[in-house]
């Protein structure tokens, strides 16, 4: 099943709430305290975040992390891919990943269909879109390769 590591989806909940508040930032304990998230885990992945910059660490009392970048301009695959690398559904899609059944397979095309809606989908999507308003959900939408 394809699914968000915990990695992944607590760099989300975390870029999504210092887009709530751009010009404070917030501290890795705040952060942890606010959603319930272990703090060695978040603050390895703020940090992972900080290294492939998409957040700024700042220190001092007044410290804690700032996105780089306007959350407009910052994708969910953008965060993902930081924290976990390529997103692969399966491994006929890796340089190399033919199998055995390459030759016969007659699910590879529309695997790679769905993957390709999949990252486009998650392409599509900024950390300034990402709200918990039900009513302003956009519909998915399928796209064809």
């Amino acid at each position: 099943m394809l699914r968000l590591t915990k990695k992944a989806d607590y760099g989300l909940i975390a870029m999504k709430h210092l887009a709530a508040q751009p010009a404070a930032g917030a501290s890795a304990n705040e952060i942890a305290r606010t959603y319930g998230i272990p703090l060695p885990l978040l603050a390895k992945v703020l940090q992972k975040l900080a290294r492939n910059g998409l957040l700024r660490s700042v220190y001092g009392t007044n410290g804690g992390y700032r996105l780089a970048r306007d959350p407009k301009t910052i994708s969910a695959l953008e965060v993902i891919r930081a924290l976990d690398g390529p997103m692969i559904l399966t491994s006929c899609f890796t340089q190399g990943g033919d199998c055995y059944h390459s030759g016969k397979c007659s699910v590879r095309e529309p695997l790679r269909k769905i993957h390709h809606g999949i990252l486009q989908l998650l392409e599509s999507i900024t950390i300034s879109e990402m709200n918990d308003e039900v009513e302003q959900a956009e519909p998915l939408r399928v796209f064809h390769a």
